[in-house]
Formats: structure tokens, sequence, C-alpha cells
């Protein structure tokens, strides 16, 4: 399994790794048997969250015993010296483990004040200091904060969205990492689920060598898939990228990354699935949004209260109550159409 060097950290990681946050929707079991495929099949590093529900505690649970083997990378979104101590030392109780290899801030509005003595940044330090995390890091959804966060030197790595339908400006982002020497681990390498072909997906991230992605995996067929292409190291192809360039073509506009940070909704509107209902019909088996469930679900639309609070909260400046509008009108046309089809 090909190894990058986070930055000017001393973490050499598989250039394939895993987003544990898609475990939490299986058993512990099932969980637990994914990871330790996934550790033999040559990956060594895993990302989660202490907001990820039980996730930590599956990843300890399955790697405990070759804790030497592996980096861990975990994260925190509070804003306070007291809550971020807590939030480590609960990761280090559900991890099984004496230390966490990347401490992240979780995507905060602003960056944590390295001069607040009371703030999330003296936590980490205090942390680190102790021994408990080795390095830190940021993440974020916000292109400014994390320009800053490069600017500032106070992070060691930067973990964003990144996939073949990122922006000029999210590309220079990573070039500016690579120049500080500030490690890149990309988010979203299939642009919260619009992407379905992962060899294109594969091949676009080699293109990148310093950037690693973490792919979130939850069955184990998908960690299959990409333990296969790390072995074969597909290279690009006029194929490939005559379908990378028909889903820039399709895809870029308004582009709705599905990073959920609109929610929660006033109105119960599922708004990552709603506000690009229209992309999962139309590229993949339709049946599973033509039940019952699914109209009511996105006729929830209609009783928005237009306090427009996933429009202020949308990382990405989206039209988010009008995207949601359009989208209610054409599934209804093709619920109309397909929902007798099921």
């Amino acid at each position: 399994m090909e190894k990058v060097r986070l930055g000017r950290t001393d973490l050499w990681v598989s250039k394939t790794a895993f987003g544990a946050l898609p475990i939490q929707r299986i058993s512990k079991a099932d969980a637990v048997r994914l990871l330790r495929r996934a550790y033999e099949g040559g990956i060594n590093y895993f990302d989660t969250a202490n907001s990820y529900t039980d996730s930590e505690e599956k990843l300890g649970e399955a790697l405990h015993d070759v804790r030497q083997n592996v980096v861990i990378s975990t994260k925190s979104a509070a804003t306070d010296k007291q809550t971020v101590i807590a939030h480590i030392e609960t990761s280090l109780r559900a991890l099984q483990t004496d230390y966490i290899d990347l401490f992240q801030f979780h995507n905060p509005a602003k960056l944590p004040d390295p001069e607040d003595p009371c703030g999330a940044f003296a936590a980490a330090l205090e942390m680190k200091q102790k021994g408990y995390i080795r390095h830190i890091g940021i993440t974020n959804h916000r292109r400014p904060v994390a320009l800053e966060a490069v600017a500032s030197g106070h992070f060691e790595t930067m973990q964003f969205p990144f996939s073949y339908l990122s922006s000029q400006e999210d590309i220079d982002l990573v070039t500016a990492c690579r120049e500080a020497d500030m490690g890149f681990i990309a988010m979203k390498g299939l642009a919260g689920g619009l992407l379905n072909n992962a060899e294109a997906c594969h091949v676009f991230m080699q293109q990148h060598p310093w950037v690693v992605p973490i792919w979130g995996i939850q069955r184990e067929e998908e960690l299959e898939q990409w333990l296969e292409l790390a072995e074969r190291g597909p290279a690009m192809t006029a194929e490939l990228q005559a379908t990378i360039d028909k889903d820039r073509r399709e895809l870029v506009s308004d582009f709705c990354r599905g990073c959920g940070y609109c929610l929660p909704c006033a109105a119960e509107i599922p708004i990552p699935v709603a506000g690009r209902i229209m992309l999962f019909v139309r590229r993949m088996p339709y049946q599973p949004y033509m039940t019952e469930e699914w109209n009511e679900k996105m006729h929830r639309i209609e009783n928005c209260i237009h306090c427009d609070a996933c429009k202020k909260r949308c990382p990405y400046e989206l039209d988010v109550p009008a995207r949601l509008q359009q989208q209610l009108k054409e599934y209804e046309v093709f619920y109309a159409e397909h929902h007798m089809d099921k």
C-alpha cells in the first residue's frame, strides 16, 4: 500500500485511507470485521470524530491490539478548553489508546485563538505537551477559513472537501497546503455520493500525490473496491477522463456537497438529500426514492417557514430554499411517472 507523509508531521499514512463516519450506521460486529479487513488489506490510517456516535468505540474494539501499526485522527468541535479536554479524554477511552496521532478542530466557523488561555487551542497544546495527542490539525468547509488556517502556521494538517468536481480555488488551496508543508486530507472524495465511478475518483486523487483521501466506507464491497484499486494502480485513460469531464459539466453548477451543515431544519426537511434528489434519481437506482415515505419527506418542503437558517449556515453560500423548491417541482413530475415502477 502506497504511503504518504502528512505534511510536516512524522505520520506516514496509506494513500487509501478509511473514513469512519459511515460505520456508525452498522453493528459493532460488522464494523469490527470491516475495520480489521481494512487493516489487513494495508490501510493504516483511520479518521473519525467524537461526534460520530459510536465510531470511535468501534475503532478501538477493532484496532487496539495493533495500535502501534495504525494512525488515528479524531476531532472536536468544542470551542472552550474544558470541553475540548473532556472530548479528548472521552476519545482516548473509546479508542482504547493512550494517544491520538492527529487531533483536529472540527469545522470551526473561525480559527481557534492560540492566545486564549481558556480556548480550544490551549486545550490542544496542553494535551500535546502531556503526550495525549501528537499533532494538531483542522478541518473545514469554508475556503476563507481554510486559507487563513494555512497562513497562520498553527496547524500541521488540513482536512477539506476535495474531488474531481472541486474548483480551481480548491485546487489552489491544496497547492497552498503543499507549499506550507501542511498535510492535506481530502474528505468527500465522492462529492457526498454524487460520484459513482470509484476508478475515476481514485485516478484523480493519484494526480495529487500529496493528497490523502479518506473514503467513507460502510460495506465490505466498498472496501474491496478501494483495496483493489490501490493494488492495481490504474492510470488515467481517455474513457476515465471523459467520465470526469461529463460529471463536471453536469454537476459543478450550484453544486451541493451534502455536508449537512444546513441542518437541523425547523420543518424537518432532509435537506442534504432533498436538495439534490434529482441527481440521485437520474444517476442511481431511483426506486428507493419512489416510496410513499420519500414522497412525504419531499413534500415537507412545502412546510418551509422561510427562516433562511439553512441558507445562512451553508458554507458554500447556496440559495438552499430556492434549490429545494426547484427539486420538489422536478421530483413531483418524476414521481408521477415512475413511482408505480418500484
